[in-house]
């Protein structure tokens, strides 16, 4: 028969250890689409998801315990449908002019920027005035991306139609089209043009990259109205990945702004 000291200590121990479990089965999980958008989200055909989604979505899980981010695969077109589904509780790197306001939806501004730009064959006699006028010109687009030239209209008929547009899932392969002169020109955005002129060195010379931009893309997360988080406690997350250094060290290579978020 065990003493009663014997006995309170060992109830004293189970007592300390569920306390400490605790914290991690407390987590609530939080669903984040991953739709492939580079340099966002890369989706390749086998592996895990790379680019700059799945490294916020790590530093978002190292800072704190209280939730636990996981990205749940999604498509450009396909990502509406979850949403309202409640398949994923969250889209980042949206803006609620691109398809979502007829969504209910919470919205949480990131403090990111970054910028849509054109890029055309470099020629002896072709300048920045290039860019001035689409009439005419084969441009490549990147499918389901809204484009404010065309007034945020994404439907694949209405760009092949109104703008002589070829459009794919790549924008490796929108800027081959230029360089093999069978766009004229491609629509990328300036963090994709960054990464890629660092893999691609030797065509930079042979790119002739617009001053132009078609829009500045100011990044939102959109928060479903079941989701396990509030508005509030995420932009308090996202400005405590500000304050240790994380925004910057992740976004700052991309040539992607970090700018102040405007206080609610």
């Amino acid at each position: 028969m065990s003493s009663p000291s014997w006995t309170v200590s060992r109830l004293l121990l189970a007592a300390l250890a569920v306390l400490w479990v605790l914290p991690s089965q407390a987590a609530q999980q939080v669903r984040v689409g991953a739709a492939h958008f580079p340099p966002y989200t890369v989706r390749p055909e086998s592996g895990a998801d790379t680019g700059l989604l799945p490294q916020l979505v790590e530093a978002l899980n190292q800072l704190q315990t209280d939730y636990q981010f996981v990205l749940v695969p999604t498509s450009i077109p396909r990502r509406f449908g979850d949403f309202k589904q409640g398949r994923v509780d969250m889209a980042i790197f949206e803006n609620p002019d691109w398809g979502w306001k007829d969504i209910p939806h919470t919205t949480v501004d990131m403090g990111l920027e970054d910028a849509e730009i054109f890029v055309a064959q470099r020629k002896p006699d072709r300048q920045q005035s290039y860019f001035a006028d689409l009439a005419g010109k084969r441009l490549a687009l990147f499918s389901g991306y809204h484009y404010e030239f065309a007034n945020f209209n994404a439907d694949p008929k209405f760009l092949a139609q109104n703008f002589n547009a070829t459009l794919t899932y790549s924008h490796d392969s929108n800027l081959l089209m230029v360089l093999r002169d069978r766009a004229d020109i491609a629509l990328v955005t300036r963090s994709y043009l960054s990464d890629y002129l660092l893999r691609n060195e030797k065509v930079a010379d042979e790119l002739l990259v617009s001053q132009r931009i078609d829009q500045v893309y100011h990044h939102y997360a959109l928060l479903s109205p079941a989701a396990p988080i509030s508005g509030p406690a995420f932009s308090k997350l996202l400005q405590g990945l500000r304050d240790n250094g994380q925004m910057l060290k992740i976004f700052e290579p991309y040539k992607i702004s970090l700018v102040p978020v405007p206080k609610s």
